[in-house]
């Protein structure tokens, strides 16, 4: 595009005039400023001439719009309160698990989000600057989203890490099978034993972040529940809210005591992260940073890759354990047949 220019200045007029001469016709006459030899001035007032001065939107009660909202998400309580996977955490390990559950539309899934915003630490980069680094071949995953990048060789760089959240989120969000309830904290596990004594996760325990967060200032505020037959805990490193699914298991003592995230190394940490995200008891599944927490594995910074093949590993592993559960039940009706 050609850069603004202003018509010819008398040389008459003295120097300082000349330098205040072009803003001020900017200013007072539009129509003397022009780009590509067209008078910028008179195409804008051709826009506001044909740009509707009033808009008279159509009527509804205040009341419409409580039930529209307040019926939806009941709704959706009611049919997620028994679900086939519950994710917690809507970071970018989360989400990726999530977008790769939308290829199976036959199953059913609730992302549970403690914050208002989802997209956890993804919407920057490093030390709050904008550009994503996504070191090969976790690029393959933006490839697939269609989002953007320039190629460094080993890694590539998207020009706003937001891009690829808001890419996602969409990607994750317009799907029929996909519930996301945000500003919504898990504050338990659900726990049970099966024939055999075993232990197994079985879901979540629910409640707005609010009351989650101010325990300690009023009465008893009961939580609400939320069965699953596949948790994928992607809850994030060490923090206030952060790392919370281990932490219980290890109160529980489900697992191990947790060493916690060791220091950075990028070139080992992104494929410990990954190579590590598992089935860390039956029923649940770890993925992304959260992994570093129980395992000790060191931390990457700002360097994104692990975190989406993570999520997306977590996801095939979830979807092992319910077609496995699946064909169980299966075999047992056979069996019922049979008999």
């Amino acid at each position: 595009m050609a850069p603004l220019v202003s018509l010819p200045i008398s040389t008459s007029v003295p120097a300082r005039q000349a330098a205040l001469a072009p803003r001020q016709a900017m200013r007072v006459a539009p129509r003397m400023a022009f780009r590509d030899n067209k008078p910028i001035g008179e195409t804008r007032s051709e826009e506001l001439l044909r740009a509707p001065k009033d808009v008279a939107f159509l009527p509804i009660k205040e009341s419409q719009v409580s039930r529209a909202m307040t019926s939806r998400y009941f709704r959706d309580l009611d049919e997620f309160a028994d679900t086939d996977v519950v994710i917690v955490g809507a970071g970018p390990s989360g989400l990726a698990c999530a977008y790769e559950l939308t290829k199976r539309p036959d199953v059913k899934v609730a992302i549970i989000e403690q914050s208002v915003a989802p997209g956890g630490g993804a919407w920057l980069g490093g030390q709050l600057f904008s550009a994503m680094v996504v070191r090969k071949p976790a690029h393959e995953f933006l490839d697939e989203l269609s989002i953007p990048y320039e190629d460094e060789g080993n890694y590539v760089v998207v020009k706003h890490a937001a891009l690829v959240t808001s890419t996602l989120l969409a990607k994750v969000l317009e799907a029929p099978n996909v519930k996301l309830f945000n500003a919504t904290a898990a504050e338990d596990l659900i726990v049970k034993e099966d024939d055999t004594g075993n232990k197994y996760v079985g879901g979540v325990v629910t409640n707005w972040t609010l009351v989650a967060l101010n325990h300690n200032t009023q009465s008893c505020m009961d939580p609400n529940v939320m069965e699953a037959k596949v948790v994928v805990s992607s809850t994030g490193h060490d923090g206030p809210m952060g790392a919370t699914g281990v932490k219980r298991l290890e109160k529980l003592g489900l697992v191990p005591a947790c060493p916690g995230m060791y220091a950075l190394d990028m070139n080992t940490a992104e494929d410990r992260i990954v190579s590590n995200t598992r089935e860390i008891i039956p029923g649940m599944v770890l993925c992304g940073m959260e992994v570093s927490e129980v395992d000790g594995a060191p931390r990457m910074g700002p360097t994104f890759g692990a975190m989406y093949v993570s999520g997306q590993k977590a996801a095939r592993i979830a979807l092992e354990a319910l077609d496995a559960d699946a064909a169980k039940v299966k075999q047992g009706q056979k069996a019922m047949v049979a008999a």
